[in-house]
């Protein structure tokens, strides 16, 4: 069954973050990830404003996103993401088909 990743995500240095995308979007894909959205302009319909960015990012399966968050690629994406950009990552479970 397919698993999210999804971010809201503030940028607090653009070239920092650009160099934390630049080494993260690799690692994804390695890990069998894809963006399904990957952005600015999010809107509220309801609610509390949302972050400036969200991103969504598919995986084959939940045991695929934590091989991936916790691969060294991505750790050092990590680390280059520390001070750039402030976010919240959930990860949920998709529907069986």
């Amino acid at each position: 069954m397919p698993a999210y990743v999804i971010v809201e995500a503030d940028v607090l240095d653009a070239e920092a973050a650009g160099r934390y995308h630049r080494a993260a979007e690799p690692s994804i894909r390695a890990h069998g990830g894809r963006y399904l959205v990957k952005g600015g302009a999010p809107e509220a319909v309801e609610g509390e404003r949302p972050a400036a960015r969200l991103i969504v990012i598919e995986f084959p399966d939940r045991e695929r996103i934590r091989r991936w968050y916790a691969s060294p690629e991505y750790t050092r994406a990590r680390e280059l993401r520390r001070t750039a950009v402030r976010l919240r990552m959930v990860v949920a479970d998709g529907v069986a088909e």
